[in-house]
């Protein structure tokens, strides 16, 4: 069977061919864990998240005040590339995990974090809840998964564009206007359920509104000052969620059943970690999205006899996935193939495709 171009719309080709070939919502592999040890990976705490959240947001206050105290200057512009790394980054990772409900113990924490987080990503909590619960139903599933970061051939320039967000907020921009005015588009409607549209609308204008205030207070003060704390950092701050982003699943294959060959666990710094939230291991959090960010060490640890192995650094894992992408651009139907170790349960050697079986190169 000759491959066709991947279409990845939510309403195409591609997304009746996963529902017919049974891609989409089916069972995936899980390495195995004993019950014991993964009740206790399980286990939710308020501790590490309090902790962390509190130095995340107390680094932006600290920050942002001194951007504020040094305005003018050339002095408040590493205080602003700091602060806009925590607003446009690391709340990438929080809208995430406190998403899924597992950063904190207690719920309440879990919401008021998430929505903390969406705003400063510019996500609506009600449409991204959704999106993420089919990201992970359906992970890199084309014509089924809504967040493919990089679709094949993959958009260079579109990439290396939204390194400052500019995609991104763009789209944001549209989706929260357009649903402020009470319009959901049909592709949410494919993944947020009826009862929860009227959510998605009302959260939208209060973010609109919120957003006229800061640039009424911008003009009325003369100074970008404001959108500097608000809004802009989404763009100023956006490039380590996008590096890191990347990572997730970049160059690997698409339409499989197992995270162990369309995800990537990467060993970073710990700042990075602290920014992304421990979300560098992301076939272990893929495989067992209910253990919280702080046991995925120990997660890792426990199950990578059955894994790829780890990228060493946010370098290492680069230099293999750019070399992919460049290589798509000639032939999509390329991708990655990890390796797996002599101790790992093996997967067949050539993976399903909703256009008939390709291997990988």
């Amino acid at each position: 069977m000759v491959p066709t171009k991947r279409d990845y719309s939510l309403l195409g080709r591609d997304t009746e061919a996963a529902v017919e070939s049974g891609l989409a919502a089916a069972e995936w592999y899980h390495t195995d864990v004993p019950r014991k040890q993964m009740k206790e990976l399980m286990k939710r705490e308020d501790g590490p998240a309090i902790r962390d959240t509190i130095i995340w947001l107390g680094s932006m206050v600290l920050f942002g005040g001194l951007g504020i105290y040094f305005w003018g200057t050339w002095f408040a512009v590493p205080f602003f590339l700091a602060y806009g790394v925590l607003y446009g980054s690391a709340s990438d990772s929080r809208w995430h995990e406190c998403g899924h409900g597992t950063a904190f113990k207690t719920r309440w924490m879990n919401d008021v974090v998430y929505q903390i987080a969406c705003f400063m990503i510019m996500r609506n909590p009600v449409t991204w809840r959704w999106s993420h619960t089919r990201h992970h139903t359906d992970t890199v599933i084309v014509g089924r998964d809504p967040e493919i970061a990089v679709m094949r051939p993959p958009d260079l320039l579109r990439i290396v564009v939204n390194v400052f967000g500019i995609i991104d907020v763009w789209h944001a921009v549209i989706d929260m206007v357009r649903n402020a005015a009470g319009i959901v588009s049909a592709e949410e409607k494919t993944f947020i359920p009826e009862m929860e549209q009227p959510k998605v609308i009302r959260v939208a204008r209060i973010w609109v509104a919120i957003y006229a205030v800061t640039i009424g207070f911008s003009i009325w003060l003369g100074s970008i000052l404001p959108l500097m704390l608000i809004g802009l950092p989404r763009f100023y701050g956006a490039w380590h969620a996008v590096m890191t982003g990347l990572l997730q699943h970049g160059g690997l294959a698409d339409n499989v059943t197992d995270h162990r060959l369309n995800s990537r666990t990467v060993f970073m710094n710990p700042l990075s970690r602290f920014i992304y939230w421990n979300m560098n291991y992301h076939v272990e959090h893929h495989m067992f999205p209910m253990v919280p960010y702080h046991a995925l060490p120990k997660l890792h640890a426990i199950i990578k006899y059955d894994l790829p192995a780890a990228n060493p650094s946010i370098l290492h894992g680069f230099r293999e996935m750019i070399p992919a992408f460049l290589r798509q651009l000639r032939n999509e139907d390329y991708f990655l193939k990890r390796e797996l170790p002599p101790t790992a349960r093996p997967y067949r050697e050539e993976f399903h495709s909703d256009r008939g079986v390709h291997a990988a190169e």
